[in-house]
């Protein structure tokens, strides 16, 4: 694990993505789209449709977590991460169709997993209990779509040295896997 965390714009996941190793402490600045399980759904149905996504997954960063409304003069709410594992059924897709990186808490299906490598992209987990510290590196928020789910909806986020931490690399590199090893031999 490295000691100083890794400085990565969203713009250089797809080119760094393959670099970083399970483990690997990074901040990470520029936008993020936040989706959780209702969202996706919808997500996944326009997909079926053939009609056009509220944002282009190619490339992008998808961080699960339903922000809370925005107290007076800052962009957002409380903003900790959601368990990743109730979006697993969609995640293989969107990777395939071009996400480079998901935020959330907790482990992830052999299917996300296999997604990630084949594809080339990462899987980052937030501290959760942690929501005000990760709003205060949100520097805007916008609904983009789904406003009808409140909290749930999708936003467009732009951060700044957001801390996250590499769980899932492209290269096989999984810290659920190892954490459990190295702990069972303490």
């Amino acid at each position: 694990m490295a000691n100083e965390p890794i400085r990565l714009d969203v713009s250089q996941l797809r080119e760094a993505a393959p670099k970083l190793r399970a483990g690997d402490k990074v901040l990470l600045t520029g936008t993020v789209y936040t989706s959780r399980d209702a969202a996706h759904k919808r997500i996944t149905a326009l997909l079926d449709e053939g009609k056009e996504l509220p944002y282009d997954l190619k490339d992008a960063v998808i961080y699960y977590a339903g922000p809370t409304p925005s107290p007076e003069g800052k962009p957002i709410g409380s903003c900790g991460p959601t368990t990743s594992g109730r979006m697993d059924k969609y995640a293989p897709r969107f990777l395939d169709l071009g996400l480079v990186a998901m935020i959330g808490k907790g482990e992830r299906s052999e299917a996300v997993c296999d997604a990630i490598g084949r594809n080339g992209a990462v899987y980052f987990c937030a501290v959760g209990g942690c929501g005000a510290l990760a709003a205060s590196r949100i520097k805007e928020c916008e609904v983009i779509a789904f406003e009808d789910l409140g909290c749930e909806s999708v936003k467009k986020l732009y951060i700044e040295d957001f801390p996250v931490v590499t769980c899932i690399d492209c290269s096989g590199g999984n810290v659920f896997k190892t954490g459990r090893a190295e702990f069972a031999q303490l």
